[in-house]
């Protein structure tokens, strides 16, 4: 992949060529009886930092998205009982990770954090 994304720089593209990992709540903070899955989300974090310092510089721009909740979905809105402001919407989300995509060169985002409203609603 990222010999791709590296013989692109140079094609003159409107966006810059992107890598944009998924990662969770897990890769910035471990809770108990998850320890596989914060070990394997703090690594997908360290990987996509790791390669944003090595690629960045030759043009590819390397992201972390941290998705922070449920997204919305039949199994989603099953499990947090229905309330759409209690998930994260898929359309939403993809906007953000265009932004990602389509930032300029001067002013690249390496981590953005994405949750439901009701996520900050909750710890008021």
């Amino acid at each position: 992949m990222i010999p791709l994304l590296l013989s692109s720089t140079s094609a003159h593209l409107p966006y810059p060529p992107t890598l944009i990992f998924t990662g969770a709540t897990a890769a910035i903070k471990a809770s108990a009886k998850f320890a596989a899955f914060a070990s394997a989300k703090f690594g997908l974090r360290a990987l996509s930092q790791s390669l944003a310092k090595e690629f960045g510089p030759q043009g590819v721009h390397v992201s972390h998205v941290v998705a922070d909740g449920v997204f919305d979905s039949d199994r989603g809105r099953a499990y947090m009982g229905g309330n759409p402001e209690a998930l994260m919407d898929t359309n939403e989300m993809a906007e953000a990770y265009w932004n990602l995509h389509t930032q300029g060169r001067r002013a690249w985002t390496w981590e953005i954090d994405l949750r439901p409203f009701l996520v900050f609603a909750s710890n008021v």
